[in-house]
C-alpha cells in the first residue's frame, strides 16, 4: 500500500474536509488509486462524496468491532476513489475507546490488514485532538494540515504539531509532516498575505506552493454531494485543487502533466 495521510487540524472550518474530498478526487482523476476514510462523526466527507449516511456499516465497525476495512469500502462517483464512510455512532466512539485495549492503534491495525493496492489513503480527522485523531496519526505516514488564512492560524498549528510530536515519540515514529496547505486565501486582504508569509516562515518548503482561494463554489459543492471537479470544474477553487494534486504528485515523484503545477494560485 502507498502513503497513508491524516488530514488534521483541531480548528474547525479550515477546509479540512474540502481538501480531502477534492484532493482525493483530482488524484484519482490523475490515475491514482485512492481510499478516503471518514473519521469525523459529522460525516461531511461521506456526504460530500455523494454517499448516504444510511445507518449501514462504517469505520465505526472497524474501530469498535474489528471489522475488516475491505468489507466497509464503498464506491463513489469518481473512478479510482473509494470511501470508508462515517456514521453517527462515531460520536460516541471516543467514550467507547477510552477503556478499550490498544485504543490508540485500532485504525493502524485495521489498515495493516488491508491488502488493496491504494496509492494514497486519506483520513479525514475530526476537529479535535481526541482518540479518533490520535488513531489517525498513529496509522499515518504523514500529516496534511490545512491552515486557514485567518487570525489565530498559528496557534492551532502549534497545538497540532505538539500532539504529533507526542504521537511520534510514543506510538508512531514514522509520523511526519507531509505538508501544509493554505486555504481560504483572500488576495484582497492584507491578513491573508500576512498569515501566508508567517506560515511559510515557520514551516519553509513544507508549505505547498499552491494556495486554495476563498470560493463560493467550493462551499456549494458538498451540498450537491459532488467534488468540485464535477460541480464547477472551471472555478478558481477547482483549478487550485487540481494544481495541488499535481504538486503533490510531483513532490512524490509521480508523473505530472506539463504545466499542471504552474496552474497553482499564487501566494
Amino acid at each position: 500500500m502507498g502513503q497513508t495521510i491524516a488530514c488534521a487540524n483541531q480548528k474547525g472550518g479550515v477546509g479540512k474536509t474540502t481538501t480531502v474530498i477534492n484532493l482525493a478526487s483530482y488524484l484519482a482523476l490523475a490515475g491514482e488509486q485512492i481510499l478516503v476514510i471518514d473519521l469525523d462523526p459529522q460525516g461531511n466527507a461521506t456526504s460530500g462524496l455523494g454517499v448516504a449516511r444510511d445507518g449501514g456499516r462504517s469505520v465505526y465497525d472497524a474501530l469498535i468491532d474489528g471489522a475488516p476495512l475491505s468489507g466497509l469500502a464503498t464506491a463513489t462517483g469518481v473512478d479510482g476513489l473509494t470511501l470508508i464512510p462515517s456514521a453517527i455512532e462515531l460520536a460516541g466512539a471516543e467514550v467507547e475507546l477510552a477503556s478499550a485495549e490498544r485504543r490508540e492503534v485500532r485504525l493502524a491495525e485495521a489498515l495493516a490488514e488491508l491488502e488493496d493496492p491504494y496509492d494514497y489513503v486519506f483520513i479525514d480527522c475530526p476537529p479535535s485532538l481526541g482518540l479518533l485523531t490520535v488513531n489517525a496519526l498513529t496509522a499515518a505516514d504523514g500529516m496534511l494540515v490545512p491552515i486557514q488564512c485567518e487570525y489565530y492560524a498559528m496557534e492551532g498549528l502549534t497545538a497540532l504539531l505538539g500532539t504529533s510530536q507526542l504521537v511520534r515519540e510514543e506510538l508512531n515514529p514514522r509520523l511526519g509532516l507531509k505538508g501544509a496547505v493554505l486555504t481560504m486565501y483572500d488576495s484582497r486582504t492584507n491578513l491573508s498575505a500576512d498569515v501566508a508569509r508567517e506560515v511559510r516562515r515557520h514551516l519553509g518548503d513544507r508549505v505547498y506552493d499552491t494556495v486554495i482561494p476563498r470560493s463560493v463554489r467550493l462551499s456549494e459543492a458538498p451540498s450537491h454531494g459532488l467534488p468540485i471537479h464535477a460541480y464547477a470544474p472551471a472555478s478558481p477553487g477547482a483549478r487550485a485543487y487540481q494544481a495541488l494534486a499535481a504538486e503533490i504528485r510531483a513532490r512524490d515523484g509521480h508523473l505530472v502533466e506539463r504545466g499542471a503545477v504552474a496552474a497553482a494560485v499564487p501566494a
